[in-house]
């Protein structure tokens, strides 16, 4: 392995996990990690003294372009639009910041940033960079590139989950909330979902899913408790298997068929441990990542 190549594999993870965060797609991150290396392999790196910022600086431009990108096709999806699940390693809640990053509930509100709010806030929030070193990344100066931390930091805060639970409530959470849906009691689905959860559902036009995302716990249990004894994707209840699984940096249930995963779920939790947010990603083009057990790194 040559030195530009030995470098570059030293970064890749950092890299690839800059961009999923800010694309969330394992696919678009994989081809920005990939337009990353045709730069620097092609680049005059003989004035290049911080490889490592040289390369997310790279990454991250291409990150913002590709999502400016991806915001207009995203507006015409059909139905939400949630990012790509992707399994974790188990001690992924000992990292719990980082972990945090990439919940989907996350993910979900750095959807509603612009690209270059996202870019800051991704930088300097999750990964630490100074103001400094994102403002040259940027070609910003550096008090605009602070104005749009702050403001992205304020939008995060206001909407993301505000009772992180701890790792043993999560997974308790988890098992009751299969348990309910599981048994049919929509009593007992109510006791675990919160009086306001949100239930979102991709299927991207590729499977059955609703078009909206439903609010309320009566309209959610009783639209689960549907879901659960209907056939999804050609594939009838009776062949589904479970599996409780690290998504995202969180406890998730991954239902598989005969031919590979059908759905991927995850959820958030509130102070009491009730469900506030579930998000069911059928389209199966967000499933390869599950399907090929490919483990994003933190």
């Amino acid at each position: 392995m040559s030195d530009v190549e030995r470098i570059f594999e030293e970064h890749r993870g950092l890299l690839f996990a800059v961009a999923y965060r800010m694309l969330g797609t394992a696919a678009d991150a994989e081809d920005v990690v990939q337009d990353a290396w045709l730069r620097w392999a092609a680049s005059d790196r003989s004035g290049v003294a911080d490889p490592k910022g040289y390369l997310v600086r790279i990454t991250t431009n291409l990150a913002v372009d590709r999502l400016r990108t991806a915001q207009g096709r995203r507006e015409s999806y059909v139905g939400p639009w949630l990012p790509e699940p992707m399994l974790t390693a188990p001690d992924a809640s000992e990292h719990a910041e980082l972990a945090e990053s990439v919940s989907m509930a996350m993910l979900v509100v750095l959807e509603t940033l612009s690209p270059l709010e996202r870019a800051v806030f991704v930088l300097k929030e999750v990964f630490g960079f100074p103001y400094a070193e994102i403002a040259e990344a940027l070609g910003r100066s550096e008090p605009s590139v602070r104005q749009l931390g702050t403001r992205a930091r304020k939008h995060v805060e206001a909407r993301r989950p505000r009772f992180p639970a701890d790792p043993a409530a999560k997974e308790a959470a988890v098992d009751r909330f299969l348990a309910a849906a599981l048994g049919g009691d929509i009593n007992a689905l109510m006791e675990v979902l919160a009086p306001d959860v949100a239930l979102w559902t991709d299927g991207g036009g590729r499977v059955r899913a609703a078009l909206r995302v439903i609010h309320g716990a009566d309209k959610v249990a009783r639209l689960l408790l549907k879901v659960a004894v209907q056939p999804f994707a050609g594939v009838d209840p009776g062949e589904w298997r479970l599996r409780v699984v690290r998504l995202n940096g969180e406890p998730g249930v991954v239902i598989d068929g005969p031919d590979g995963p059908l759905m991927a779920m995850t959820g958030a939790l509130d102070g009491d441990g009730r469900v506030t947010e579930i998000h069911m990603v059928g389209n199966p083009d967000k499933l390869r990542s599950v399907a090929e057990g490919r483990s994003l790194p933190l």
